[in-house]
C-alpha cells in the first residue's frame, strides 16, 4: 500500500485576531479615560467650583442657576413682521429681553437699536412653513441669541427670553 502521508500543518498565521483585539483594548481605555477626564472637571471650561458659586446648582433646563442679584434684563421693544410678502396678510408679534450681567446692561442698552436691526433682519426671512414646525422656536431661539451675541459683543448677553411670539 500506499503510504499517506498526512497533510503537514502549516505554522499558524497571527491573521488579524491580534489588531483586532489590541484595538479594543485601547478604544476602551480611551473612553475609561476621557470618562474620567469629564467627571475631573477637565473640559468644564472656566465653570469649575472654585471659579462658579452656581456650579452645582442646576436648573431644569441644564443651566447654571443664577442669583437674582448677579442678572439684569435689558426688554426690546415689540417687533411686528410681515411673513409670506404683504399679500399674504400673516404677522408674526415678536417681543423679547435680553439677559445680561448686571454690569454690561448700560452697554447693551444702548446697543438695542443693533440688535433689533439684527432680529428684524433675521426674522424677515423666516418663513411660514418654518414656524410651523414644533421645534422651530427653540432653533430660532439660539439663531437669534447667537446674533445678539455677535453684535453686542463676546460675554455681555448671556440669554434671550422670548415674552411673546405670535403669528397671525
Amino acid at each position: 500500500m500506499a503510504d499517506i502521508a498526512a497533510p503537514e500543518s502549516e505554522p499558524r498565521k497571527r491573521g488579524i485576531m491580534m489588531p483586532i483585539l489590541v484595538g479594543l483594548l485601547l478604544a476602551g481605555l480611551a473612553g475609561a479615560g476621557g470618562f474620567w477626564a469629564v467627571g475631573q472637571g477637565f473640559f468644564a471650561g472656566s465653570a469649575t467650583p472654585e471659579t462658579d458659586n452656581h456650579a452645582g446648582n442646576a436648573d431644569d433646563g441644564g443651566h447654571a442657576a443664577t442669583s437674582h442679584s448677579a442678572v439684569a434684563f435689558v426688554p426690546l421693544e415689540t417687533l411686528t413682521i410681515s411673513l409670506g410678502g404683504e399679500s399674504s396678510g400673516q404677522f408674526l408679534i415678536f417681543t423679547a429681553q435680553l439677559e445680561v450681567a448686571p454690569e454690561h446692561e448700560s452697554e447693551v442698552t444702548t446697543l438695542t437699536p443693533r440688535v433689533l436691526d439684527v432680529l428684524n433682519s433675521y426674522l424677515r426671512v423666516i418663513s411660514v412653513a418654518e414656524l410651523s414646525e414644533p421645534t422651530s422656536l427653540m432653533r430660532l431661539r439660539s439663531q437669534m441669541l447667537r446674533r445678539v451675541q455677535i453684535v453686542t459683543g463676546t460675554g455681555r448677553v448671556r440669554d434671550l427670553l422670548i415674552t411673546q411670539f405670535v403669528v397671525n
